[in-house]
């Protein structure tokens, strides 16, 4: 039995992999995202991500069609209790920016969609510098009086944002962040390491790195010369022609085939081993593209393994 993971110092215990929910009604339909989240759920899996903006750069969608999959899965299944749902506000069309006014309208409508009375873990999706740190997290905190959220946390925020707002949480007694959610992985190391990293350590947050394999480049199937069908190719692609990108590879092979695992596992087992990251997030669109990334749950890396993919990514 796969152990959950504590979530900072929240009492979220969650699976170490997590689930992307980007591709639920968009490269996924309803039928498709509903096999991936039952074969997900019956690995042991339990952290869902999703956001109120998925996926509105589909033409034809308005934004929340995640969250609605999402919901119309739970209410068919009836395992709302066994699943610990993470939601984004801030950049859905009809929902944009930080106001406390604009947080609030849209914890409500993710909620009407998710079919559930509460969000387990509630992230504001790209900080605005624009609105003060004071008034984003007075919002939050009433969302969590309300029990409407039980835990806040950040994205895409600067280690001084972020700082700012701790430092107004506690000051103020007012709900804290216990997570945040970076840009981070063996091919983008400098969008977390150092001063954001530092910051979240420090103040006992718990990382759960979205784009964990690089838009699919660290899942090993993108090759010189090979033609993937997906519609995030040419944003994995890029890393194939840089030289840290195929050192990455080589070394990712090795210890692929050492372990007999997928290479997508031992990308994401090295994440997975990095201080304060609790849960890589992945998505999968098929319920075949699951097990490779549920092998970083049973997959435990050497230090010597894990010192090879650090150096091959500096």
């Amino acid at each position: 039995m796969t152990s959950l993971r504590k979530l900072g110092f929240s009492d979220l215990e969650v699976f170490p992999l997590s689930l992307g929910g980007n591709v639920f009604g968009w490269t996924a339909d309803e039928a498709a995202s509903f096999t991936v989240l039952d074969a997900y759920t019956a690995a042991g899996g339990n952290f869902i991500d999703t956001a109120d903006s998925y996926s509105a750069w589909v033409d034809g969608n308005s934004g929340g069609e995640s969250e609605t999959v999402i919901g119309r899965w739970l209410k068919s299944r009836g395992n709302r209790a066994d699943v610990v749902i993470a939601t984004k506000v801030g950049q859905h069309p009809e929902y944009q920016g930080l106001s406390a006014a604009n947080i609030k309208a849209a914890a409500d409508a993710s909620l009407r969609r998710l079919g559930t009375d509460h969000i387990d873990l509630y992230y504001t999706h790209f900080d605005r510098p624009e609105v003060p740190v004071e008034e984003i997290i007075g919002a939050l905190d009433e969302l969590v009086r309300a029990g409407k959220v039980r835990y806040i946390a950040a994205s895409n925020i600067s280690a001084e944002r972020l700082r700012a707002s701790l430092e107004f949480s506690e000051r103020e007694g007012l709900a804290r962040y216990v997570a945040l959610q970076p840009h981070y992985n063996l091919v983008s190391r400098d969008t977390y390491e150092g001063e954001l990293q530092d910051a979240a350590e420090r103040a006992g947050l718990a990382a759960v790195p979205y784009f964990a394999l690089a838009s699919g480049f660290l899942t090993g199937k993108y090759r010189p010369g090979t033609t993937v069908d997906s519609a995030r190719a040419g944003s994995a692609a890029q890393h194939l022609g840089t030289e840290r990108g195929q050192r990455v590879l080589a070394v990712l092979d090795e210890i692929a085939q050492a372990h007999d695992a997928p290479v997508a596992a031992v990308a994401l087992a090295w994440l997975a081993a990095q201080p304060t990251v609790a849960a890589p997030i992945a998505s999968a669109r098929t319920v075949e593209q699951l097990p490779a990334l549920l092998g970083v749950a049973e997959l435990t890396l050497t230090a010597e393994e894990l010192g090879r993919l650090t150096e091959a990514s500096a």
